[in-house]
């Protein structure tokens, strides 16, 4: 199909400038959301070692909140199609609010992961609504350069927080509780700026019937599988009695779930869109999007402390290549796809990229140049800035104005718990080849290796005499390489998907109108009026809703 190269329509500088405003708070809220996240990631060694906890308690920490955020995603973007997206982005935020306080507070292990599972709802909420709220405003075509944007401040948010995070740590008059507190006033910020700019214009309500049982059959199932493959190979061997229970009772349930959906008036995932093609793709490929996105910034901080013997703050200067990397993708992306509304060729040339960047990584060693190590998450960087949210821009251009809701979510819900499973899986992984490496190492000295695996317990390079020393910064040099090169035929699976994909044209009307035309349609055909004519029945659109 040929698709039109002509440029994007534009709206006047006055309801730009209004566009832009309440774009901010919404960011805003996305970086929060992302941060409240990621700005632990590089103080995860000293924090779990100061609240003497395990490689699984490591895993857990960013787990928690990876599967409190998939499994709320897919609710919260229903939610959006039946009530106040406004007070529901809000909502989010007061949550972030509540769990980044209550997380600096902890004092255990446990208590952290169940405050983590707080700040996961929130970045479900914030994740789900800022994209939805973005299609309202601004048209598919137009969309494209302020996707850019929403993915860049991911990006930074993801990548830079550990920067951040290492900063707070390593500095002695603040430590490591202040990397949950920081996001609290970010959040009463966006708060009080989508209070002042966001004006999204009053539709005519919907019948409310919130699918309760679905939602609960859904993060039953996902928590189930989740929670198996974090314990496997840890608590439990992988082929075992206790996997086959997990496995078979996380898919019955779900296929509950599935029963349940096809059946409800209002379904959390409407099973309708799965028939389309696009949508079945762009999940496919968001799987890998989310374990590079999460797997890369909680894994590299390992390697940087633990195979490099990095402190946290030079960790997150590390990574600024890989943040960069995705940065520019995606704003520049962004704006070429807004400008000539083609969008295959830059999404190929990211699924391309993505596949050299992890394979890249996988390369690497506790003596690898920091150079080369810098290109390397330069180019994985690029690839996954050139995908991550025009998975959902294409998503979102494909499926009816009244799914707009629940199929973002659905992408979003994929994406994280690709990155939630990519990270329990890796993490599980990762546990289990160090402490081998680890043991063979010392059998290699003449030291005896103690019984056991002692949970995998994160070591404390500083207390380790030099040769010991050498032989785990290599293990989890050779650890965490040996990820990456098994996250290879995902990002191949995630190429072949978007390959698959076929180019529509970018729309030009912003779901707000697309809204009211529906409307319109529903009341010319109960008034008997021409489906052809219904556009023409409806109200006058305000400048403000004009495509852009």
């Amino acid at each position: 199909m040929t698709v039109s190269t002509e440029a994007a329509p534009t709206a006047p500088p006055k309801v730009r400038r209004e566009v832009l405003e309440s774009l901010i708070g919404l960011m805003l809220g996305m970086f929060v959301a992302i941060l409240s996240s990621s700005v632990v990631s590089s103080s995860l060694p000293k924090i779990i070692s100061d609240l003497n906890g395990s490689q699984a308690s490591y895993t857990w920490v960013v787990t928690a909140t990876l599967l409190a955020m998939t499994v709320s995603t897919p609710i919260w973007g229903k939610l959006a199609d039946l009530f106040n997206r406004k007070l529901l982005v809000q909502l989010s935020l007061i949550l972030v609010v509540v769990g980044s306080g209550l997380a600096g507070l902890a004092h255990s292990t446990e208590m952290l992961i169940g405050f983590r599972v707080v700040q996961g709802l929130a970045a479900g909420g914030l994740t789900a609504l800022s994209t939805v709220v973005i299609s309202d405003l601004i048209s598919p075509r137009e969309r494209g350069r302020y996707m850019g944007i929403l993915g860049g401040v991911m990006s930074v948010g993801m990548v830079g927080g550990p920067l951040l995070g290492g900063v707070i740590t390593d500095t002695s008059w603040l430590g490591w509780r202040w990397n949950f507190y920081v996001a609290v006033p970010f959040a009463v910020l966006a708060i009080i700026v989508l209070q002042k700019t966001l004006h999204l214009p009053k539709l005519p309500r919907r019948a409310v019937r919130i699918d309760y049982l679905g939602a609960t059959l859904i993060a039953a199932g996902v928590s189930l599988l989740l929670i198996w493959v974090t314990l496997a190979g840890q608590k439990y061997a992988w082929a075992s009695w206790q996997t086959a229970a997990m496995v078979i009772g996380g898919v019955a349930v779900l296929a509950a779930a599935v029963a349940v959906e096809l059946r409800t008036a209002e379904p959390i995932i409407p099973m309708r869109l799965f028939r389309n093609r696009t949508v079945v793709l762009a999940i496919i490929a968001s799987v890998t999007v989310g374990v590079a996105m999460f797997g890369t910034s909680v894994f590299l901080s390992q390697y940087m402390q633990i195979a490099r013997d990095k402190t946290p703050t030079q960790s997150g200067l590390l990574t600024l290549p890989m943040v960069l990397g995705s940065l520019a993708a995606s704003i520049v992306v962004g704006q070429i796809i807004s400008k000539t509304g083609r969008w295959k060729r830059w999404m190929v040339i990211g699924g391309l990229l993505t596949i050299a960047g992890i394979a890249l990584m996988g390369t690497i060693g506790s003596h690898t140049s920091f150079v080369l190590l810098s290109v390397y998450m330069a180019v994985l960087g690029l690839g996954v800035g050139m995908t991550m949210q025009n998975l959902v821009l294409v998503v979102q251009n494909s499926i009816n104005i009244r799914d707009m809701g629940a199929a973002t979510a659905t992408v979003t819900f994929f994406r994280s718990m690709g990155g939630a499973m990519g990270v329990s899986a890796l993490g599980a992984l990762l546990g289990n080849r160090t402490a081998t490496l680890i043991a063979d190492g010392l059998t290699r000295l003449g030291i005896p290796t103690p019984g056991g695996s002692g949970g995998h317990a994160i070591p404390n390079l500083a207390a380790l005499p030099g040769p010991v020393r050498t032989v785990v910064e290599d293990a989890f040099g050779q650890g965490v390489a040996e990820l990456f090169l098994a996250a290879i035929p995902l990002a191949v699976i995630s190429l072949v998907a978007i390959l698959l994909l076929k180019e529509v044209p970018l729309g030009t009307k912003t779901g707000v109108e697309l809204a009211r035309e529906e409307l319109a349609n529903e009341a010319a055909g109960q008034a008997g009026v021409p489906a052809d004519l219904a556009p023409l029945t409806s109200a006058p659109t305000r400048a403000a809703d004009s495509p852009r």
